[in-house]
Parts: C-alpha cells; structure tokens; sequence
C-alpha cells in the first residue's frame, strides 16, 4: 500500500482470545483460535488420565485403604497427588453408576458436564468446554457457508442475543437488530436452555420458516419475527466506498477466516482503484476466528515487529511477528 495513504483504522486491531458469542443460523462470536494448523481443535485432548477407569460404562470400585474414612476432610492441597485429588471423583462417579434412580446413566454426557464443570470453576467468561457438535457449529463461519437466518449471535447472555444481522441476510430483512433477545423459537419458551442448544433450533434447511419472539431494548411488549432460513455465504471481507466521502474506502472484515487476508487485499486494490485518500477498517462486531488469520491482516498494515503477546501463567511468553507481503 502506498505509504503516502493515510490509513484510518476505525477499530484498533484488538485480538481478543475467546469470547463466547457464538453463531447460530447465525454464527460464531469473539474468539481467536490460537492455532497455525486450521485442522486442529480447540482444546487439545490428552491421551489418559490417572486413575479414570477403562471404560466409563464400567467404574473401578476403590480398595477401602485409597478412601479417606472423612472424605469431606479431603481437601485439595498442593502435596495431594492427582490420584489422591480424583479419589472425591471416582467415589461420586461409582455412586451415580450403582445408585442413581434412572439407569442407564450417559456416561458420555456425564464426562462433558464434568469437562464443563471444571472449565467454569476458572470463572473465566472466554474459557469453555465445545463438544464434538458445539465445535462444529463453531466452525461454520470459516467454512463460508451455512443454511440458516445469517446472524452473529452472543450464547452467554441470559437468552441467546443478536450481536449483528450479517449485510443482507434473512436476519436483516426481516428486521432483526442488535441487542434482541430470542425469548422462544416457534412458540417454545428458550428460558434456562444453553445457548447452543437454541442455535440448533435457530439453523434449518434454506427456505423453511422460523419464528422468533423477540424482546427488544425500548419496547413494551414481545413481539414475533419470521424469517425465512437461507443458504449463507460468508464472506469475511466488505467494501466500498463511501456515499458520503466518495475520497474515503469503508472495509469491514467480519470475521477472521482461512481466506480473509485474500478477500481483504481484494477489498484494498478495489478501493485504491477509486483514487481515495485514506480507508477506515471496521472490526465492530468482528465475529472472531483463527488467531493466524488475525495476524495475517495485522501484517498489512503493520511491515515488521511484534503483532501480538501471548502471556503464560507459568511466565511463558509466545511471540507473534508481523508476516511478510503486507502492503
């Protein structure tokens, strides 16, 4: 880019690590996946744990001599061995497997509520635990298309929220704005029901209708939107240049996909060829995505240095460098 150009950035460059609005028929929220390999999951799985039992289908019984007589004297300490501090564990999960009214237990879902269960102890908003599902749909929105209703979507609120209508999606359309709430979806109250779970019920085949009660800011009453599920590209990238200030180019990148640092060089030669002065780049309600590809855009505007920090606990610090081919 010529250096001449004065670049406006209308957002700072704010990489943010995980934050949980998500997409729905609808798509995905802040989050940085911080991975260079696109394929990788989320959160990488250890191969074992000490003392877990084989199968789950099948829980070790203890010997009488690894259980404290008190276990509500069992505290955590940092001298506790791990199998010491999983023997509370193992007891609760044999309990449940022998004792619990409703057999057979999910062993599968009883293992994901204990993954949940210990990621929200950390009270961390931007850590949580995806299945294999969650991780899918989390995925959507890099893939570049979906069938659905195009909408960024936050899942941590009390009722799933409209983040922003994607540009001319049957969201938009049909009038839904930031900050609605989806009280119920075809007439069934979504109150106390994750998040992710509503999103399912939000995505569906492309010409199929669904009916969202929506609570809004400022109105009274809650009042009902239909709209009309479609076949959504993605694009992460839009520009033009703008009505008003015809010497000024608007990009908003929407997301941080596989091909979004493509789609924005596009985007840049596009307006450059307008003859404009300066350009605005626009992350609000940027959608998140892969941390590589965030760095990828910082790279063209920024020609060398340290892009990003990633600040261990342990005192560990990981260093992301400007990439080479900006403009």
């Amino acid at each position: 880019m010529n250096k001449n150009l004065r670049i406006v950035l209308g957002v700072v460059f704010a990489l943010i690590i995980l934050a949980g609005t998500f997409s729905a028929g609808i798509v995905i929220g802040h989050y940085f996946v911080p991975q260079q390999e696109f394929s990788q999951p989320l959160l990488p799985v250890k191969e074992s744990i000490s003392n877990a039992p084989e199968k789950l289908g099948e829980p070790e019984q203890a010997e009488e001599s690894e259980m404290p007589e008190d276990h509500s004297a069992l505290q955590p300490t940092e001298i506790m061995t791990q199998d010491e501090l999983f023997i509370p564990f193992w007891e609760a999960w044999n309990i449940v497997q022998q004792q619990y009214v409703d057999q057979p237990v999910d062993d599968v879902a009883m293992m994901r509520g204990a993954i949940s269960g210990m990621l929200n102890s950390l009270g961390d908003q931007h850590t949580s635990y995806m299945d294999p599902e969650q991780f899918r749909q989390a995925n959507i929105p890099m893939e570049g298309e979906y069938e659905g209703i195009g909408a960024w979507v936050d899942t941590n609120a009390e009722y799933l929220t409209i983040v922003s209508p994607m540009p001319n999606s049957p969201a938009e359309k049909a009038g839904l704005k930031p900050g609605d709430e989806v009280i119920a979806i075809d007439g069934d109250d979504m109150s106390g029901i994750d998040g992710n779970l509503v999103i399912k019920r939000v995505l569906g085949p492309a010409g199929s209708d669904v009916v969202l009660t929506i609570r809004r800011e400022g109105v009274a009453e809650l009042f009902d939107i239909t709209v009309t599920r479609a076949k959504i590209t993605i694009p992460s990238v839009e520009y033009h240049v703008l009505e008003d200030h015809e010497n000024i180019g608007y990009i908003q990148i929407t997301t941080f996909a596989q091909d979004t640092r493509a789609e924005l060089r596009k985007g840049i030669k596009e307006v450059l060829s307008e003859d404009v002065d300066g350009i605005i780049i626009d992350l609000r309600y940027n959608g998140g995505g892969y941390l590589q590809s965030a760095i990828e855009v910082a790279s063209e505007f920024i020609a060398e240095g340290v892009i990003l920090y990633e600040d261990y606990g342990n005192g560990e610090v990981n260093t992301f460098e400007a990439m080479n081919g900006g403009k």
